[in-house]
C-alpha cells in the first residue's frame, strides 16, 4: 500500500505526478500519453487556423458605435476559446484513452490496498464501451452547462470566474469518475459522494485546469490526474466509508 499520508487536493496532484514514473504504471502512461500528443496537436492547429474568421465574425456583428470594444473583445474571446478548447482537448483525448485511464486507476487503486474483481478476457471486452458510456454521460453533464457559462463568458471578470470554478469541478468529476466507475459506483452517485469532499475536490480540479494551460507540460497532466485523483477517491471517500 502505498504511504497514507493526509493530503490536500493540490497534494493529490502532485502525487499523481510523482508516481506516473513508477515502472508498474509505465506502459498504462506512455500509450494514453502518445494518443493526447496526437489529439493536442490536431486541435492546437485547427484552432489557431479559425481564430482570426471567427473574431472577424464576432466584430462584424457589432455596431460601428461600439467598435471600441473590439479591444477588449480580443483578450476576452481568446480566454473564452483558450478554456474551452483545452477541456475539448481534455475530453476527446479522454475519449480516447478512455480504457487506458480505467486501467490505470484500477492499477494504482489495488497499489492502495483496493479489492476489485479479478478481470477475464471477456471483462476485457466490456472495457471499451463501458469506458465510452460513461464518457458519454460526463459529457451530458458538461455541455448545458457549458452553453450558459460561454454566454456568461464575455460578461467581464464575471464570465472568467465561473469558467474557473466549474472547470475545477469538472476537472474533479473527470479525473474520480475512473476510480468510481472501478468500484462499481454509478455517475449520479459519484457526484453525491464527491460533493461533500468539496474542499479537497475541487482545489484538486483546479490545479489540474490551471496545469492543463501549460504547453507540453499539459501532455503529462491527465495520467498524473488519474492517478492523483485515484488517491483522492480511495483516501477521502472510500476509506471512510469502510471505515464507518
Amino acid at each position: 500500500m502505498i504511504n497514507n499520508s493526509p493530503a490536500s487536493g493540490p497534494g493529490y496532484f502532485i502525487q499523481g505526478l510523482k508516481m506516473i514514473l513508477l515502472p508498474q504504471l509505465r506502459w498504462f502512461v506512455l500509450i494514453p500519453l502518445v494518443i493526447n500528443i496526437l489529439v493536442f496537436a490536431g486541435i492546437i492547429y485547427w484552432a489557431s487556423g479559425h481564430f482570426s474568421l471567427w473574431m472577424g465574425q464576432l466584430t462584424g456583428w457589432m455596431p460601428d458605435w461600439l467598435v471600441f470594444l473590439e479591444y477588449l473583445l480580443w483578450p476576452l474571446f481568446f480566454l473564452a476559446l483558450a478554456a474551452v478548447m483545452f477541456f475539448t482537448f481534455t475530453i476527446i483525448g479522454n475519449f480516447i484513452a478512455a480504457p487506458f485511464n480505467a486501467l490505470l486507476a484500477e492499477k494504482v487503486q489495488r497499489m492502495e490496498g483496493a479489492e476489485l474483481p479479478d478481470l477475464k478476457l471477456s471483462d476485457w471486452l466490456t472495457i471499451v464501451p463501458r469506458s465510452i458510456g460513461r464518457e458519454l454521460r460526463k459529457l451530458l453533464y458538461y455541455l448545458p452547462r457549458a452553453i450558459v457559462l460561454l454566454i456568461l463568458s464575455f460578461v467581464p471578470v464575471l464570465g472568467f470566474v465561473l469558467w474557473f470554478l466549474f472547470n475545477g469541478w469538472m476537472m474533479a468529476i473527470q479525473y474520480c469518475d475512473y476510480a468510481a466507475d472501478n468500484r462499481g459506483v454509478s455517475f449520479s452517485e459519484m457526484l453525491s459522494r464527491l460533493k461533500p469532499t468539496l474542499s479537497t475536490s475541487w482545489p484538486f480540479g483546479a490545479v489540474v485546469n490551471l496545469a492543463m494551460l501549460i504547453p507540453l507540460i499539459n501532455l503529462l497532466i491527465i495520467p498524473a490526474a488519474v492517478v492523483g485523483a485515484s488517491l483522492l477517491w480511495e483516501r477521502e471517500i472510500e476509506q471512510p466509508v469502510t471505515a464507518g
